[in-house]
């Protein structure tokens, strides 16, 4: 021990001494060889240890592996043999640091082997711990003798700042978890609390600036996107760019590209025909990431082996035309099918996803689904509260506020394993136009020329029907009445999967045709006259390619119908909706003659629409929203005018200036004039409308009977309900021209409102807007609902969308 004086302070300093460190490399050494002889001479397998910096799996298959392995060993015994070197150089600053090594030498000393296999994992461990203790008094020493060169230690005080209240805790968490995670050590954290307050106020933005720091950038949570110029985009129709994209390697990603393939011509006659009806007009090009979280493996991806076994694959179908569609429309495209692309992608720092992005997000879009945001907040950290706005999570069934709310649906029992993410309910893009609250994404099916719908209407042949069901599970339990009536009056087909044998579960009457290629499934449903549903699956695009290629399609009416309270298919699903058949699209916006909705449980009523179908004749049938040109607009709109990251507030502005048609002075009047042939009011045209997308000449307002949802009140008048319109109704203004008598008008969060009370004359208004819903209702209240109009055959868009 020697003892010092500098300035009349007396440093004490302890030098590492031999032993502890000759009994460590003696420890060591033993640990390199039992691994030595485990890889020449045998295999053992033992449970994985942790996942710190210097941990090794103990399972050694031998050969080329084995001494990969043991270069590996060797590799990390020489970074620690490196650091105990440097540590025994070092002067340490007080007796903690001598009493740490004293400690690690007495655990050596201490331990005491049990079997060969329970050996290696003791010593693995240990020199596992004992290498992260070692770097902590290396960081803690060398940052210690910095401050006291550089002369910062008082610079670096924690603030008390009451516009920064989280800084001292945040702080005081990173003193005690700043080795959690590797990506603070990447952005210069070193255990001083110097380095904390920099972190947390140049990367992060919980502590204020400080004074001595050079502030040319800006916190991490302040980084504006970087302004670039615009770049106009133009149709592509080669797509073979996009193919190479899509790469290989799964069965899923197979099958989408042999469908973009196949629609290929149908992509390019469609760009072709959009491009004509837009003009010159200008369309700026879009950076996009499409990231398809439920393939990649980190998600499990259990679609994939299914796709040749009968699996779902109405996902894959959606996916494959979104892919399509904007590689179409000309953006720029990059996808991801793995976290760590996703990474690469965004610029995530290494480490465990604790630290947020620095400088923009590259990207103006983010298609992905919930796995993939689940994803994002893993890797993205804080950032994915930053740039969320960006985000388009494709979801089959949708999501309503009241779930997507996070406090408000835990507080009121709207809390599931889905949903809660506090996004704009616009930003959910579901497969049918379900859910007025979300965007309606959808898929394409393969559009018919008027050759082939002919020579399909000639050789229909009229008692020759196939099934909806591809696995056999689904031809389970009280399928055999209907069947039997069925099969009295028409051939029946299936094309259930099965490896080997025929599948016990279907009836000896049914002709099995096995799991048929896309192509000749098509042929199978272009002779057919009936495709009959069996009740699932739900919403699937096999009957809109049913339809299109001259089939009825006959589905059951449910009684009562399937919800998350009552069916445990919906259950833990984030939303309230009520599925009344198996296929709400077909039965609502195509309807009969080519969709009928029956009770299967009524033999006569079964019956009945049978000997109906086989005396009706349909032509082939595809709304125009489901073909390429229709999702082709329909996305162009979305990605054009769609904006969540608009700053300004939501709620309508006090104060508009109502301008006279001849002078143009102010002149005051009501914001809602009635419509004529009509009960809904309209936005008044001396009043100068605020900039909205949908535009405000297609706001239809109404009122709702008590208990009905505002989706139901505007179906009802021939409208769809409107999310984007709520901020203007919200008001006063609306329940005046309403006429609605309130005696009281107050302010509340809840997902019912704007609505009132017709007994107790009490009117409530919305205080947040992320809980405008068009699909909440309540027995006691009338509700205030922004309908618009739409163009026919696409429900998504309104007359002057476009």
């Amino acid at each position: 021990m020697i003892i010092g004086s500098t300035d009349g302070i007396m440093v004490r300093r302890c030098l590492v001494t031999f032993k502890p460190f000759r009994i460590f490399v003696v420890g060591v050494g033993f640990f390199s060889l039992c691994f030595l002889m485990t890889s020449l001479g045998g295999q053992f397998s033992a449970k994985r240890l942790g996942d710190s910096p210097f941990t090794i799996r103990t399972e050694v298959l031998g050969g080329v592996e084995s001494r990969g392995v043991l270069r590996k060993i060797s590799d990390m015994l020489e970074v620690i043999l490196k650091r105990m070197d440097t540590l025994s150089k070092l002067d340490n600053s007080s007796s903690s640091d001598a009493r740490r090594l004293e400690e690690l030498s007495s655990a050596i000393n201490r331990f005491q082997p049990a079997g060969l296999v329970e050996r290696i994992q003791a010593i693995a461990q240990n020199v596992s711990n004992m290498a992260i203790r070692v770097e902590q008094i290396l960081q803690s020493s060398m940052v210690q003798g910095r401050v006291l060169r550089d002369g910062t230690a008082s610079q670096c005080e924690v603030p008390r700042d009451s516009r920064f209240p989280e800084c001292p805790g945040k702080v005081d968490w990173m003193r005690a978890r700043w080795t959690s995670d590797p990506c603070y050590a990447f952005y210069g954290v070193d255990g001083s609390d110097c380095s904390f307050l920099v972190y947390l106020s140049e990367v992060e933005w919980f502590c204020p600036p400080l004074p001595w720091r050079n502030h040319t950038s800006n916190p991490t949570q302040h980084t504006q996107q970087t302004k670039t110029s615009k770049r106009q985009a133009a149709f592509r129709t080669d797509l073979s760019v996009l193919l190479d994209q899509v790469g290989g390697g799964k069965e899923s990603l197979s099958f989408m590209k042999r469908r973009i393939r196949r629609l290929a011509q149908q992509w390019a006659t469609a760009a072709n025909r959009l491009d004509a009806k837009l003009g010159q007009r200008w369309r700026d090009q879009k950076k996009i990431l499409v990231h398809v979280g439920f393939l990649t493996e980190e998600s499990g991806d259990v679609f994939s082996p299914k796709v040749l076994k009968g699996g779902p694959l109405g996902e894959m179908v959606q996916w494959a035309d979104i892919l399509t569609a904007l590689h179409v429309l000309g953006h720029n495209l990059k996808i991801s099918m793995s976290v760590k692309e996703l990474q690469g992608f965004l610029g995530v720092p290494p480490g465990r996803g604790s630290c947020p992005l620095t400088g923009p997000l590259p990207f103006d879009l983010i298609y992905t689904d919930y796995h993939g945001l689940q994803q994002m907040k893993q890797h993205m950290g804080l950032s994915l509260r930053k740039h969320k706005c960006h985000i388009r999570v494709i979801d089959t069934f949708g999501t309503e506020p009241a779930y997507n709310h996070e406090e408000y649906a835990t507080l009121h029992g709207y809390r599931t394993n889905w949903g809660y993410w506090n996004l704009n309910a616009r930003q959910y893009m579901t497969m049918f136009p379900h859910t007025p609250d979300n965007s309606f994404m959808g898929f394409v099916s393969e559009e018919l020329n008027e050759t082939e719908k002919r020579s399909i209407m000639q050789n229909k042949v009229n008692n020759m029907a196939v099934v909806y069901g591809k696995e056999a599970s689904m031809w389970k339990q009280g399928k055999e009445s209907f069947l039997e009536i069925l099969h009295k009056y028409m051939e029946v087909h299936g094309t259930v999967y099965y490896e080997t044998q025929r599948p016990p579960e279907v009836p000896a009457f049914v002709k099995n045709h096995g799991l048929l290629p896309q192509h000749e499934l098509q042929q199978l449903l272009r002779k057919a006259k009936l495709f009959i549903g069996f009740g699932f699956p739900y919403e699937g695009p096999a009957p809109l390619e049913a339809i299109a290629n001259g089939c009825i399609f006959l589905q059951p009416k449910f009684q009562p119908p399937h919800s998350s309270l009552n069916h445990e298919f919906f259950r833990g699903k984030p939303t309230s909706r009520e599925v009344f058949s198996q296929h709400p699209y077909a039965e609502q916006y195509i309807g009969r003659p080519h969709v009928m909705t029956v009770d299967y449980n009524n033999s006569l009523e079964f019956d009945s629409a049978i000997k109906e179908i086989m005396r009706t004749k349909v032509e082939p049938y595809l709304p125009y929203e489901y073909t390429c040109e229709g999702m082709l607009e329909r996305v162009h709109a979305y990605i054009q005018n769609q904006d969540f990251c608009e700053t300004e507030s939501p709620f309508i502005p006090a104060n508009f200036s109502r301008l006279g048609s001849a002078s143009g002075s102010r002149i005051i009047g009501p914001l809602f004039v009635p419509l004529p042939n009509s009960t809904a009011l309209g936005w008044a045209s001396n009043v100068t409308a605020p900039i909205a997308w949908p535009p405000l000449s297609s706001l239809r307002l109404l009122v709702s009977q008590e208990g009905q949802s505002c989706v139901e009140a505007c179906q009802s008048a021939g409208f769809i309900c409107e999310p984007a319109h709520f901020g203007f109704i919200n008001n006063k203004e609306a329940l005046r021209g309403l006429e609605v008598q309130c005696e009281v008008v107050d302010s509340e969060i809840n997902h019912i409102l704007p609505a009132f009370s017709v007994m107790r004359r009490e009117c409530s208004l919305q205080r947040e807007p992320l809980l405008f819903s068009c699909s909440g209702h309540s027995p006691k209240y009338r509700r205030l609902c922004p309908c618009r109009d739409f163009l026919r055959g696409q429900v998504a868009l309104c007359r002057d969308c476009l």
